[in-house]
């Protein structure tokens, strides 16, 4: 067998990948469900929280409607390939292109087009800001680095699976232009 099989029932291969089977609703159900830090943090915090932040961090920032919505699906390929803590990832050259790939894909069913490296830039500062948050918060790891200013509130508090699934898709509803 060469594919997954999705929440929303499809026959799904992440190595490679149809664009027609790529569905949000698998990725707003998923990311919730998928723990960060590998599951290595003081309290549940999802994936899917990491990337409502981030598209409200983006938003915040003033940043146009194709980068919130791209940083509301910087890790959407976790849902179909879940995910790699970056040391071990580091490692792991194919599945870096295999994962490099399936975002490609995403983002061109969803933004009409790849990021640019500028837009990836843009989209890495703002993902590892809130890293840094995420370590101080949710593994008590003081940071070396300075304070990164974050411009929107972060609340750590666990919501239900459900709750966040359903903020996931009203965002994406909100930024996402038809292609």
């Amino acid at each position: 067998m060469s594919y997954i099989t999705t929440y929303t029932r499809r026959h799904f291969d992440p190595v490679n990948p149809d664009p027609d089977l790529i569905c949000i609703e698998d990725i707003a159900h998923a990311l919730p469900m998928i723990c960060r830090g590998n599951g290595h943090v003081t309290t549940f915090w999802s994936v899917g929280e990491h990337c409502i932040c981030c598209a409200k961090e983006a938003n915040a920032r003033g940043l146009s409607k194709r980068l919130v919505l791209a940083c509301l699906l910087h890790d959407a390929s976790e849902c179909y390939m879940s995910d790699v803590p970056r040391p071990l990832k580091q490692e792991m050259s194919a599945y870096r292109k295999i994962e490099d790939d399936l975002l490609k894909v995403i983002y061109g069913k969803f933004l009409g087009t790849p990021l640019t490296p500028e837009e990836e830039t843009q989209i890495k500062i703002i993902d590892d800001d809130l890293l840094w948050y995420d370590l101080e918060t949710l593994l008590d790891e003081k940071q070396e680095t300075e304070k990164p200013k974050l411009h929107i509130d972060l609340d750590y508090t666990v919501r239900p699976f459900k709750v966040v699934e359903e903020e996931y898709l009203e965002i994406f509803k909100m930024f996402h232009v038809k292609h």
